[in-house]
C-alpha cells in the first residue's frame, strides 16, 4: 500500500464515520505509523508502507473511530511551541490555555522586574504545559507544579526532563495549594491554574472524546462547576504575597461565579481576558 493510497483510505473511513478534521487526523495517524513528517508524506506518495506500518495505521484508525483522541494515540500534543507527552492520566493541552501563559507573562513583565524573586505555583499542573511554558520564558523564576494525581506528576516530570527545565520546577503531590507531604510553600508572587470547571450536570453535553477518555478529575468540578474555584481562591489569598496575582482559566459560563468569589475589598485590578473569538477565558486579580 502506497502512502498516498493509505492516506486516501484513512480520510474516507474517518469522513464516513463523521470524525472531525478527517484529513488532518488521517495525516497525523499515518505519519505516526510511518514515522515521518508531513513534508516526507507528500514528497514520497509512492513509498510503500511496510506490513508493520500498515498494521499500526489500521489500529490507530480503529482507535480514533472508537472515540480515542488523536493525541492519546500518538502520545504527543504541541503547546506554546513545545512538544508534550500526553496520556490518559493528563488533560490534553488546549490552544486556548496559552492565554493563561500570555496573561502570566504580561503580569511578570509589568510587576515583577526581578524574575529571580518570582515564585509561581501551577495548581493542577497535569502534563505540566503551563509550568514548562513559564519555565522556558522565565529562566530565573521558581515554579511549583502541583497536582493531586501522582501519575500526572510523573508525566509532567518526564516532560520537564525532555524540555530541559526539571531543575527549576518542584513537583508536589497536592490538594490544590496544600501539599500532601505537609511541606509549606514559600510566599508566592503568582498562583496560576486551569482547574476543572465542568458541572456534573453538564456531563452529557461534553464531547464523548473528553467524557470517555480524559481524566474525569481534571474535567468535572462538582455539581455546579464552581466548586474548585470556591476552594482555590481562598487558598490563593493565603498563599500569595501582598500584591501577588491569581491567574485562572475560566469555563464558558464561569465568569459570574468567579466574579462573586473576588470581592473588591480583597482583590484588586480584576481583569477579564477574552480569546480571539471574544469569549472571556482568563481572569487575573491582585491580592490585597
Amino acid at each position: 500500500m502506497h502512502l498516498k493510497n493509505a492516506l486516501k483510505q484513512g480520510v474516507e473511513v474517518l469522513e464516513k464515520a463523521g470524525v472531525p478534521s478527517s484529513r488532518l487526523t488521517a495525516e497525523v495517524l499515518l505519519m505516526h505509523a510511518a514515522r515521518c513528517d508531513r513534508a516526507y508524506l507528500y514528497a514520497h506518495p509512492e513509498r510503500e508502507l511496510s506490513e508493520v506500518e500498515w498494521i499500526h495505521y489500521g489500529r490507530y484508525l480503529n482507535e480514533r473511530l472508537a472515540g480515542k483522541p488523536t493525541q492519546y494515540i500518538t502520545g504527543h500534543q504541541e503547546f506554546w511551541g513545545l512538544d508534550f507527552l500526553v496520556n490518559s492520566s493528563v488533560l490534553i493541552p488546549r490552544p486556548e490555555t496559552e492565554l493563561v501563559v500570555e496573561a502570566t507573562l504580561e503580569l511578570v513583565r509589568l510587576h515583577f522586574l526581578e524574575s529571580a524573586k518570582c515564585n509561581i505555583a501551577d495548581v493542577g499542573s497535569g502534563s505540566g504545559c503551563i509550568a514548562m511554558a513559564l519555565a522556558r520564558e522565565l529562566p530565573y523564576a521558581k515554579i511549583f507544579a502541583l497536582d493531586r494525581s501522582s501519575a500526572a506528576l510523573e508525566t509532567a516530570r518526564t516532560n520537564a526532563q525532555r524540555l530541559g527545565v526539571e531543575q527549576r520546577i518542584e513537583f508536589l503531590l497536592s490538594d490544590l495549594l496544600a501539599p500532601c507531604s505537609g511541606k509549606k510553600l514559600p510566599p508566592l508572587e503568582i498562583v496560576v491554574s486551569n482547574p476543572p470547571y465542568v458541572a456534573q450536570q453538564d456531563r452529557r453535553n461534553v464531547m464523548p472524546e473528553v467524557r470517555n477518555f480524559e481524566p474525569a478529575e481534571a474535567v468535572f468540578a462538582g455539581e455546579s462547576g464552581g466548586e474548585v474555584y470556591a476552594r482555590l481562591i481562598p487558598q490563593a489569598a493565603q498563599a500569595l504575597s501582598p500584591g501577588g496575582f491569581l491567574v485562572l482559566e475560566l469555563g464558558y459560563d464561569s465568569q459570574e461565579k468567579v466574579n462573586s468569589l473576588l470581592p473588591s475589598s480583597e482583590w484588586e485590578e480584576v481583569r477579564w481576558w477574552p480569546d480571539l473569538a471574544g469569549v472571556v477565558r482568563v481572569v487575573t486579580a491582585r491580592w490585597g
